[in-house]
């Protein structure tokens, strides 16, 4: 087992990485921007060292910084946490070059499943079902063209380095394709450095359905069944389901089936997350995250496993002691994003936070760093909390998450927990019909109330 560990990141997911790491018995290592001196996860951990200014370039995105903070500390592996270097895979790379076990994935598996397109046919090559579209980079307009004829309309056109919904743009008709087609490229060179696009078929009431995979490096594969990541705005989720109401336990092993089987032959190792657009019965991978989720609470939540230490444990060599047949679903668990953000505008609201009580009672859980007097900087994400409950049943859950959000009292900020409960008392959400496009919908209709 590792003698110390240096957090790459930053707010709830380090403190989150930080308390795996003290059960385990591990020292840790804090790093942390000028903006972050008082945060919670620089308080608690062992050691502390500021790598930079707020700007996350010269901080948390600052490879050099981390390196030394490692190597002076005598830390002698990094956990990335999820964002900022997570899925870089120069990053993972330059650290096993310096003899530092970096907790996730290889350097090529990142690199090979942060392309989109090499993703996509590596998948389909392992026989993951895909969204019909290119094989490839669309060299031109015409290429596109004939490609959308033959899948039909609407089409999505897709940077292949693309994330965040950035470099994705819809043509309903073959009118459209030649704008989607200029737009989505000169997003993606403007976000990325590089407008390579493709083509898939626009799916119009689909569900986003993740799968939580775990590999160790013995040659075992087992997930940790789906998540309903559905609920989302401009691309950004806002609530997550495990698992979906949408899938039965049958649908859930035969996908799982196909997931494992193809990231055995592939020889992954560590976390790493499937997702899929599911429609009329038919799932279509579209990315794999090779990392940590932010949403992983409610896997945790119904399966009863630590993820975190599970990551921890296989950078160590250490082989899982368990199969599939181990993983045990129970009960029904629900995420929401808390936000510091104004629930009607969606515009960040930083500030200090006066007061801060959280819910608490069977079944509830927080992954959060705040504290009254923090002051939540304007620099970074603005997730600040993540509530998450359990229960028996979905509608349990539901009526849990009701009372929990009644509790949760955040006060010098702004936050999304009256949207939140606006979801959860709407009847087509409580009935479990969503789709990805439910909740801008639901969005709109709340603010033509206003």
């Amino acid at each position: 087992m590792f003698s110390k560990i240096l957090i790459a990141n930053r707010g709830e997911i380090a403190l989150r990485i930080l308390r795996a790491c003290r059960e385990l018995g591990i020292p840790t290592v804090a790093v942390h921007s000028t903006a972050d001196a008082d945060a919670m996860y620089v308080r608690l951990a062992d050691e502390a060292v500021c790598i930079g200014p707020p700007a996350s370039r010269d901080s948390y995105l600052n490879v050099a910084a981390i390196l030394s903070a490692a190597t002076i500390t005598g830390a002698d592996a990094i956990h990335p946490g999820y964002g900022f270097l997570s899925e870089n895979a120069d990053f993972a790379e330059t650290v096993e070059a310096h003899g530092i076990t970096f907790i996730g994935p290889t350097a090529e598996h990142i690199r090979m499943m942060g392309d989109k397109i090499t993703a996509k046919t590596t998948m389909m090559a392992l026989g993951v079902p895909l969204v019909p579209g290119s094989d490839g980079a669309l060299e031109s307009l015409e290429q596109a063209r004939e490609v959308a004829a033959k899948v039909g309309y609407p089409v999505l056109i897709k940077a292949a380095a693309g994330g965040g919904g950035r470099g994705m743009k819809v043509a309903p008709t073959e009118a459209d394709l030649e704008e989607a087609w200029s737009v989505a490229r000169t997003e993606a060179r403007a976000a990325f450095g590089n407008d390579e696009v493709y083509l898939e078929k626009y799916l119009d009431k689909p569900r986003h359905i993740e799968l939580q995979i775990m590999a160790d490096t013995h040659g075992n594969v087992v997930h940790f069944g789906e998540r309903d990541c559905s609920l989302q705005r401009r691309h950004q989720k806002l609530l997550e389901e495990a698992g979906s109401p949408a899938l039965t336990a049958q649908q859930r092993d035969e996908i799982g089936q196909i997931a494992t089987s193809a990231l055995t032959k592939l020889g992954y190792r560590n976390a790493g997350t499937l997702e899929f657009l599911y429609q009329d019965g038919q799932f279509c991978f579209i990315e794999m995250n090779t990392r940590l989720q932010v949403e992983h609470p409610v896997t945790e939540m119904v399966c009863d496993v630590d993820l975190v230490r599970e990551q921890i444990r296989i950078a160590a060599g250490e082989p899982m002691g368990y199969s599939q047949s181990d993983i045990k679903f129970s009960g029904h668990a629900i995420e929401c994003r808390i936000n510091a953000e104004d629930p009607q505008t969606f515009m960040p609201t930083p500030g200090t936070i006066t007061v801060y009580h959280p819910p608490g009672g069977l079944g509830v859980r927080i992954d959060s760093a705040l504290y009254a007097g923090y002051r939540v900087p304007p620099y970074y994400d603005s997730m600040i909390a993540k509530l998450i409950v359990r229960a028996p049943t979905r509608l349990e859950a539901i009526e849990r998450m009701r009372r929990a959000l009644d509790e949760f009292v955040i006060e010098g900020v702004k936050t999304v927990i009256p949207l939140h409960r606006k979801i959860l008392e709407d009847p087509q959400f409580r009935k479990g019909d969503y789709t990805i496009h439910w909740l801008e919908n639901f969005v709109a209709r709340q603010q033509e109330k206003s």
